[in-house]
């Protein structure tokens, strides 16, 4: 399976699908797929629940839902994360993350 394949999963409330955290990023971004998981690059540090807040709240702004509708249900302790967006199905996923970044689920040789 290609570096590029993100996992998205169906899941009783929405999807669900795994994220990649880089705390103590320049800016709060996405920025790319990482081994089947959506790599998202956060200002905060990885201190007191600090990076999951600020993850669920950039995801949400960045999705265009609620916060409440963002929810880390694996991984608060890692950088490692499953994320469900309840509301949600995979092709409107795949449609905010596209109208992002273009790019993001072509093959890419970098």
């Amino acid at each position: 399976m290609p570096e590029t394949q993100l996992r998205i999963n169906p899941c009783e409330n929405g999807i669900r699908f795994s994220a990649v955290i880089q705390p103590r990023s320049s800016q709060n971004e996405v920025s790319g797929i990482h081994n089947n998981s959506l790599k998202i690059r956060l200002t905060s540090p990885p201190v007191d629940g600090a990076a999951n807040k600020t993850c669920v709240k950039f995801l949400a702004k960045w999705l265009g839902v609620s916060p409440s509708r963002v929810c880390i249900v694996a991984g608060l302790n890692s950088k490692n994360k499953t994320i469900e967006i309840k509301g949600m199905n995979e092709s409107d996923f795949r449609e905010k993350l596209t109208a992002k970044i273009p790019n993001l689920f072509k093959e890419n040789n970098s």
